[in-house]
């Protein structure tokens, strides 16, 4: 196994590694994490995929036609369709997103970067996610992959989580904080 997916443990972890080895050029790489990046997207925007690909009861004949059509009309390179094709016949579509940030994780240490993962309240443009990717580069001082994922319960703010460390500004965290010091000072603490 090569020095870029050691330590790659679990369901997910050994699908990444071995989608990893298999897309083997950097050119290759690109491609296909290019294509995971998009697919994931589609998956967060889009409910009917979201539960077709968590769904128990669909057959895997059935998500695997469907997500072979969608994958083609999205254009999505041979491997990647292989790939997720794959994963629908040995039904471990609801372990695809965690497969996809393994992937995307491995590839940045891959490539020497640093991943922080970015959780806000609504979708981030494209201005909000170089200037956190700017700043998280000026903290950790390498190259920052942005993994950013969207949770409307957080209400606002951001939740980033950057190795062992993790920054919680959001509402929610804020709001719960409050709550629990409100009740603290009624019962005389």
């Amino acid at each position: 196994m090569s020095s870029q997916t050691k330590g790659a443990t679990g369901l997910e972890g050994r699908y990444a590694s071995a989608l990893f080895e298999l897309a083997g050029t950097d050119t290759l790489l690109n491609q296909v994490s290019e294509d995971l990046a998009a697919f994931d997207s589609l998956i967060q925007e889009n409910d009917d995929l979201n539960n077709l690909i968590r769904s128990p009861i669909i057959s895997r004949d059935e998500q695997g036609a469907a997500l072979a059509a969608i994958l083609e009309k999205a254009g999505m390179g041979d491997l990647t369709q292989r790939f997720i094709g794959l994963v629908a016949q040995n039904r471990r579509l609801f372990a695809l997103r965690g497969m996809i940030r393994a992937f995307q994780s491995q590839l940045a240490t891959h490539r020497g970067e640093t991943t922080a993962e970015v959780t806000s309240a609504r979708k981030l443009s494209d201005e909000q996610m170089t200037a956190l990717g700017a700043s998280l580069k000026d903290v950790v001082g390498s190259d920052v992959t942005v993994d950013a994922t969207v949770d409307p319960d957080l209400l606002g703010g951001l939740i980033v989580k950057v190795g062992s460390r993790m920054i919680d500004t959001s509402l929610k965290t804020k709001l719960q904080q409050l709550r629990l010091a409100m009740s603290g000072s009624r019962l005389g603490v």
